[in-house]
């Protein structure tokens, strides 16, 4: 656990990469250059996080396969695929294929569970079996279980064609690298149960006595403390079994080299959101936790106090994603430059 004096072993920085709707191509190519902006500055990895039907990359494991061809070192993660989406079989397919062209590079996350806004898009998606959809654990075990190769189908030989029994190509190495992100004490278990890595993600949801203050009711201001949540979540997923990476998820936002407009725009941003974090939202009960904005030593200080911070030795830092170019440039500069160093961390060489 990194406290003052342990260092923060690997760094890593989230997007989700905005565009505009009439003219999608820049905004993609805009993500493809912060990726390669991250591996120039020493981060040990770069991820993506799914937007569907929004004007934000949808489909992440197709922008890391160009990634691959402009970067050599940085690992390329999704954070996170959630399956609801997805076809198990063809999401190992897609990844296995972007990891053998990153040369075992891909760090993929994925999260189970019903589809966000699942009423209004269930016709589109599963028009023809949304009742009987299982979007449970299993759908996630079903990926496991290709990704280490059992069997997917027969292998046999039908003239000049081949059929393999398991997924092509298969990558060794890749179900080591998979992660789970969670927002519940169960779901984190499970995930070490699995012998997943763990994501600890930045919404999460409010459980009674998980995270929640002495004596504080549930409809009370800031009856829970996040970082006790987060904590919480790795402590569950330890007791499960669970002995791979933890990584934890926050949007922070380091203001050094910010011109003073910047650092401004960054804090109405950040108070824009406050609000949210002061109690549970929605039917979910969904708990967002409050990003970061200051100096570099403001923002160690605050994670060295953090329990979800304590109990990670590494993090991803998600960069908000309203935000222009140059301030991306910013951020990720400051983040590399102060606020990972004052975390104990190095950046890796190319």
């Amino acid at each position: 656990m990194p406290h003052p004096g342990e260092p923060l072993r690997r760094l890593g920085f989230l997007t989700i990469g905005t565009f505009s709707e009439d003219d999608p191509g820049p905004g993609h190519e805009e993500v493809l250059r912060v990726i390669e902006l991250g591996e120039r500055l020493g981060f040990d990895s770069a991820w993506l996080r799914h937007r569907h039907l929004q004007p934000g990359i949808s489909s992440p494991v197709a922008v890391l396969a160009a990634a691959t061809q402009r970067t050599t070192r940085i690992e390329l993660g999704t954070a996170v695929t959630p399956l609801g989406w997805e076809n198990p079989l063809r999401v190992a397919e897609d990844w296995a294929t972007v990891d053998v062209l990153s040369g075992g590079r891909l760090n993929p996350g994925f999260s189970t569970g019903t589809p966000m806004r699942f009423d209004d898009v269930r016709q589109a998606l599963y028009p023809d079996t949304a009742d009987v959809e299982d979007f449970s654990h299993r759908r996630g075990e079903r990926l496991l279980a290709l990704l280490r190769g059992e069997p997917a189908g027969t292998r046999a030989a039908l003239g000049v064609e081949v059929f393999s029994d398991r997924v092509q190509p298969h990558s060794p190495g890749l179900v080591g690298r998979t992660w789970c992100g969670v927002g519940s004490t169960s779901s984190a278990r499970w995930a070490g149960e699995q012998g997943l890595n763990l994501l600890l993600s930045s919404v999460v949801r409010a459980e009674d006595g998980v995270g929640q203050r002495p004596g504080a009711g549930p409809e009370e201001d800031h009856a829970w403390d996040f970082g006790a949540v987060q904590a919480a979540h790795v402590e569950a997923y330890r007791a499960g079994g669970g002995a791979g990476r933890v990584s934890q998820g926050l949007v922070v936002i380091p203001t050094d080299s910010a011109t003073p407009a910047q650092a401004a725009r960054y804090r109405e941003y950040a108070a824009s959101r406050d609000a949210r974090t002061a109690r549970p939202q929605g039917p979910a009960r969904l708990l967002f936790a409050r990003d970061l904005v200051g100096s570099s030593a403001e923002i160690a200080e605050r994670l060295w106090e953090h329990a979800g911070f304590r109990a990670v030795e590494e993090a991803v830092f998600a960069l908000p994603f309203t935000f222009a170019a140059a301030d991306y440039e910013q951020i990720l500069i400051d983040l590399a430059a102060s606020l990972g160093p004052a975390l104990g961390w190095s950046p890796s060489s190319s």
